[in-house]
């Protein structure tokens, strides 16, 4: 199975079968990201933002799906969606692997969610702040769910992402062990615990 990183919290999971999209953006959305054009068996939107909504971005194929989801839901912000709004958490069981993408959470997990989600494969976690939880409460999350492989999303660089938010090294510099990857990884080599996708 393979993971590419469309930009922002934009995410293909791609396998022999069966393909997914978490979160595409609207065209233009996202400063210094190339618009989406894909095809995926499965569409996933944590909320309806329009840099998480854009389903008419991605070409919808053979709808049969070789993977379970589950829907999860949660908060935007940390006043119970009173400033932004609700939030989906998606987790996919995927030819072999649990894969969860938290879209833009913007609290901290509740027991009920933490037990779901204790020891998925792969977690998609926000990490820049502002909008959603920043890199000190992803950090706690991480430490509380224990994932194999995390891979933070929402952030900015020099050349891409919103000015509000931080940048992955707020984020990266609270782990011992992080790994830098191409746009594409392969879930079924070995990885570091910690995984940055870089956007090419």
């Amino acid at each position: 199975m393979k993971i590419q990183w469309l930009g922002h919290s934009c995410f293909k999971i791609l396998s022999d079968t069966t393909s997914v999209i978490f979160d595409p953006f609207q065209d233009g959305s996202i400063p210094g990201i190339r618009n989406i054009r894909e095809k995926a068996n499965c569409i996933l939107c944590s909320h309806e933002h329009f840099d998480h909504n854009a389903r008419e971005t991605v070409e919808l194929i053979n709808k049969e799906l070789d993977c379970k989801v589950f829907e999860i839901p949660s908060y935007h912000d940390d006043v119970k969606g009173a400033k932004r709004g609700l939030n989906t958490i998606h987790v996919l069981d995927y030819d072999g692997f649990r894969i969860c993408h938290l879209g833009d959470l913007g609290c901290a997990l509740n027991e009920e969610q933490i037990n779901l989600l204790m020891n998925v494969d792969v977690l998609f976690i926000p990490v820049g702040g502002f909008f959603t939880i920043n890199a000190i409460q992803a950090k706690a999350i991480v430490d509380t769910i224990k994932p194999v492989i995390t891979i933070p999303m929402h952030y900015r660089s020099d050349t891409f992402g919103f000015d509000a938010i931080s940048t992955v090294d707020a984020f990266t510099s609270l782990f011992n062990d992080v790994e830098y990857c191409d746009s594409i990884m392969d879930l079924d080599m070995p990885h570091k615990p910690v995984v940055v996708l870089n956007y090419d």
